[in-house]
């Protein structure tokens, strides 16, 4: 079989082989596209000389007894990723107004209760000290279908006409925070277009404040919650009446959410107690709660992964041009100026610092795993040797125990040289068990994702085993009985829907836009744009199977991360577009999932319940590519 990628096909092989689990070690131009004399060399930064950052919980503002609040705000700072001795790194991170030590990139955890309320208050307050608001860290990209507050109410969330090609856009950075996974109210789920602008002093004459759903959905907020919502921020609610299960919160603006992340706008969001939870004792822990004093051991860890790139003087890299094609670009042709494709870093940070270390006990220990990159899949496995030819065998089991909506139905332990696929936004709840490795061992938790490079992307970080410390009296994963998971009815619905990429109409080869589409019962694409009128309409109450169809050929390697608001699905199945044969889900997908693969030239399919009417959206959660037109609105009627 003759298995030569073009350099183009090898750049979009990303996710193609992450749930298989192999690994895809492609050559570093894939990972330093666009690279600048004063690009970092990832292989020049030490590894593992920093201690694992134990994200805290985030404060509240007030509770009462029957609120948790927050008032968090996104604000520039300065944040020590590197190791020491390498500058600091500009960032957008989020925090607690009331607490000026609490903000950092990723955020600290919010942690909440499940059916207890929880009311977030989300401040823009990018601006500097003197009030004044900042511009983005990284290169926005004015040619996209993206907020456009430049161009007044008339003009915001569109694709801007140009008369030559314009440069980056330099203006105010809008914001909109969308709880990824959360069942809300529409006015509560950070719509794309309801994005908002800091209250800075200088926001030019003309620009628009605020996205074109943002006073819609402040009135929504008014009468159904009392809200008052005002200049750079808004009030979201959060109900909690969903399985206990690790959500996440990021910015999810029009055209704007990969760089958004990429700065910096992510955090973890935990939800406990109620029926669909395990009792305390049962699994390892404690978390980090509200109020720990310091120097407490934590037995539950989340771990935040994310893959960025960084100059000498410590600012993160991305590129500022567009690497995969040669001007001319917009308005003379149809290729976007500065919007790439996709784009690896080429370091990985795990809870905002690059290679750490994690000193454990020899006990069992609880890891809440997110990918929190823009595109790069994981495939993650414990082993003793990071020069093991790939794929290596597993020091420990992973013990999978959860997925992006709660717990599996039971418990998957995946050993030898079997690891965990983890694509962007997915959760994956991971119980390791380190007893009776001996003090002094190191064990390193690697990434053989397709995309990896053994050496830098390859490594996520290390375990150094040392004495216990106290008794372990958590349950071993073999003899764990997890909660039930009810998945959802019978579907009387089958909507068909479509990823799929618009060719250059000038370039021979080059991509224009991602897209969504309709598929006919013949099988036939029709792509539709943001703009076009609503075609998934589930009616409240129902239950359906999507049936998502990746028309991007294998030979292409084009793959895709399928998400849709509001609800947790069951991912059923998946075949090969043309083949009546299907295979069924991956046994650590067989719990609730928000966010699932949608491989090259394959069909698949999902099961949703829907039962709150309001406008939601599905997307690719490739992030390059959601900001390029791969997102549809969605209408519960």
């Amino acid at each position: 079989m003759d298995f030569t990628m073009t350099r183009r096909q090898a750049i979009r092989a990303g996710a193609t082989v992450a749930v298989a689990g192999a690994a895809l070690e492609l050559p570093l131009w894939l990972e330093s596209r666009g690279a600048s004399a004063a690009q970092l060399d990832a292989t020049t930064i030490p590894q593992f000389g920093t201690e694992l950052y134990v994200l805290p919980a985030m404060p509240t503002s007030s509770v009462s007894s029957s609120v948790d609040a927050y008032s968090i705000a996104a604000r520039p700072f300065k944040q020590q990723i590197l190791p020491k001795g390498f500058p600091a790194t500009s960032v957008f991170g989020f925090g607690s107004t009331t607490s000026s030590s609490s903000f950092h990139v990723p955020s600290h955890t919010v942690e909440a209760t499940v059916n207890r309320q929880t009311r977030v208050t989300w401040a823009n307050q990018l601006v500097n000290s003197a009030g004044d608001y900042v511009s983005h860290l990284l290169a926005v990209d004015p040619t996209l279908h993206w907020a456009n507050p430049g161009g007044g109410t008339a003009k915001r969330d569109s694709v801007p006409a140009f008369t030559s090609t314009p440069g980056a856009y330099k203006g105010p950075v809008p914001i909109v925070v969308h709880m990824h996974g959360a069942h809300v109210y529409e006015d509560s789920d950070g719509f794309p277009t309801a994005w908002y602008l800091p209250a800075a002093k200088n926001i030019p004459k003309g620009y628009a404040a605020s996205g074109s759903k943002y006073a819609g959905y402040a009135t929504e907020a008014k009468d159904r919650f009392g809200a008052a919502w005002k200049a750079g921020l808004a009030q979201y609610e959060y109900g909690n009446d969903q399985r206990a299960a690790a959500l996440w919160f990021h910015d999810h603006t029009i055209g704007m959410t990969r760089l958004n992340v990429r700065a910096g706008l992510v955090g973890m969001y935990i939800m406990r107690g109620g029926g669909s939870d395990l009792k305390a004792g049962v699994l390892p822990g404690p978390a980090p709660k509200r109020g720990d004093a310091a120097g407490k051991s934590y037995y539950e860890i989340p771990l935040v992964i994310q893959d960025p790139s960084f100059n000498t003087d410590g600012t993160q890299y991305l590129p500022s041009t567009n690497t995969f094609d040669a001007a001319p670009y917009i308005p003379q042709t149809d290729i976007p100026p500065i919007w790439n494709d996709i784009y690896y870093g080429d370091t990985i940070t795990v809870n905002g610092n690059t290679w750490p270390n994690l000193n454990v006990e020899p006990r069992r220990y609880r890891f809440r795993i997110l990918n929190a990159c823009a595109v790069r899949p994981l495939t993650l496995k414990v082993v003793s040797s990071l020069t093991a030819a790939t794929p290596a065998s597993s020091a420990l089991p992973l013990y999978v125990i959860g997925s992006d909506g709660g717990f599996l139905p039971h418990v998957v332990e995946l050993s030898g040289t079997t690891g965990l696929p983890v694509l962007p936004a997915e959760r994956y709840d991971v119980i390791v068990d380190f007893t009776g490795v001996k003090a002094g061992t190191h064990l390193y938790l690697t990434n053989e994702g397709s995309a990896a490079t053994v050496g830098t992307t390859g490594t996520v970080m290390r375990f150094t085993v040392g004495a216990l410390k106290s008794k372990d009296t958590s349950t071993p994963p073999a003899h764990l009985k997890l909660p039930a998971y009810a998945a959802p009815g019978t579907a009387k619905v089958s909507r068909l829907v479509s990823f799929a990429e618009v060719a250059s109409t000038f370039t021979a080869g080059a991509t224009s836009t991602y897209t969504c589409g309709t598929v006919d019962s013949s099988g036939n694409n029709t792509v539709r744009s943001w703009s076009d009128a609503v075609t998934e309409k589930p009616a409240y109450g129902s239950t359906e199977i999507w049936e998502v169809y990746n028309f991007s050929s294998t030979a292409s390697g084009i793959s895709h991360v399928f998400h849709m608001h509001l609800v947790q699905f069951q991912v059923m199945d998946r075949r090969t577009i043309g083949s009546s044969t299907a295979s069924p889900a991956y046994a650590w997908e067989a719990g609730p999932k928000d966010s699932c693969d949608a491989p090259t030239d394959t069909i698949t399919r999902v099961r949703a319940h829907f039962d709150r009417k309001g406008s939601y959206v599905w997307h690719c959660h490739f992030l390059d590519h959601e900001d390029n037109a791969m997102m549809r609105p969605m209408q519960v009627v």
